[in-house]
């Protein structure tokens, strides 16, 4: 009897513990340079409020394990304190993605948004609703989060983001009529902003860019540390399909976030001696059309100097190691319906 009682707390331990494992894992700094009014301690409220909205509350219908979690940072500063309760702000936003049987976290988003006013009571809830905009402070914070959830489901499956990339341009026409919405929800407060991430990201001329997001993940980064031949013609081929959709819509939003995730990364795999002439040239020539204005970054990725007979190394910064805790050991996240077998990995239901 004693037995059975202790195997069901057990399960119910371990029940309770899967369950409460939401999407994010995110910390959040909140950083108030010029304060000069509010009590301080405010801030740390605030803090430890946005940590609990994102990390408790629920964003899609998976189930997630603890350890597949996505990991990532929302780094605020306060700029100016317009009143008691209201502020201005800016916000950086990072999120990454583990490369399959590796140490090595990707960068998904790496994003700097400046245009940011909202008003905060101390030890008043954070209140959201999908459906309604209730303050610029969760409409923020809420959107950003669907956009990482989006882009992780992306380079998992084809367009696998949809979900979430509607729910976030969703937030977007709710805040058009708001009285008190920061800029960046509409079209006209310029062209690289909350609004334009959202309309490229859901529009069909950019459908080449999600397709090539997902083959640089899963048949590119996934596959370096199995066959990194076939893994680096497959980056070489989202890049080139990027460079395509670059032509077509320069100046887009949506290239733009790819090229700031991501450029130091592609330099890193084929500046490598090991990478063959051809491959070096496709990449350069790639990267140097998709990000003009940083052309001289990637000369060393043009310096032709292969190795004899040699595979080319994983990204300089990517350890060899077992699987990140994103992947367990077999090869499986069943809670996410995701196969660790890269060709076969699709998003939960």
């Amino acid at each position: 009897m004693k037995r059975t009682i202790s195997i069901l707390f057990l399960l119910t331990i371990f029940t309770v513990t899967k369950i409460s494992a939401q999407e994010l894992n995110a910390k959040v700094v909140v950083q108030t340079p010029k304060l000069q009014l509010t009590d301080p301690k405010v801030f740390k409220t605030l803090e430890n409020d946005i940590t609990e909205f994102l990390n408790t509350r629920k964003w899609t219908n998976d189930v997630y394990q603890t350890q597949e979690r996505i990991e990532c940072s929302f780094l605020i500063t306060i700029t100016e304190e317009l009143a008691a309760n209201r502020y201005n702000a800016q916000i950086i936003l990072q999120s990454n993605r583990p490369v399959y049987n590796s140490s090595y976290n990707t960068v998904m988003l790496n994003y700097q948004d400046k245009n940011w006013t909202f008003e905060y009571t101390e030890y008043q809830p954070l209140e959201y609703n999908d459906n309604a905009y209730l303050s610029e402070l969760t409409a923020m914070l809420a959107y950003y989060t669907y956009i990482m959830i989006g882009l992780d489901y992306d380079s998992f499956s084809p367009e696998g983001g949809n979900p979430y990339f509607l729910r976030a341009q969703s937030i977007v026409n709710n805040a058009q009529n708001a009285r008190n919405k920061s800029k960046g929800w509409t079209a006209f407060d310029s062209n690289q902003n909350r609004y334009w991430l959202i309309e490229n990201l859901m529009s069909n001329k950019f459908k080449n860019l999600r397709k090539a997001f997902f083959e640089y993940h899963l048949n590119g980064l996934d596959m370096l540390s199995t066959n990194q031949k076939n893994a680096r013609s497959a980056l070489n081929s989202a890049l080139k399909l990027i460079q395509q959709v670059n032509q077509n819509t320069p100046n887009s939003m949506a290239v733009d976030i790819f090229v700031r995730a991501k450029s130091d990364e592609i330099l890193n795999i084929f500046a490598s001696d090991e990478v063959t002439p051809p491959e070096k040239s496709r990449a350069y020539s790639a990267m140097i059309k998709i990000d003009p204005a940083n052309k001289s970054k990637y000369k060393e990725i043009s310096s032709i100097s292969a190795g004899k007979g040699k595979e080319a190394a994983a990204p300089r910064s990517v350890p060899k190691s077992p699987a990140t805790d994103r992947y367990n050991n077999s090869g499986t996240t069943p809670s996410r319906g995701r196969s660790l077998s890269p060709n076969s990995r699709t998003k939960g239901n």
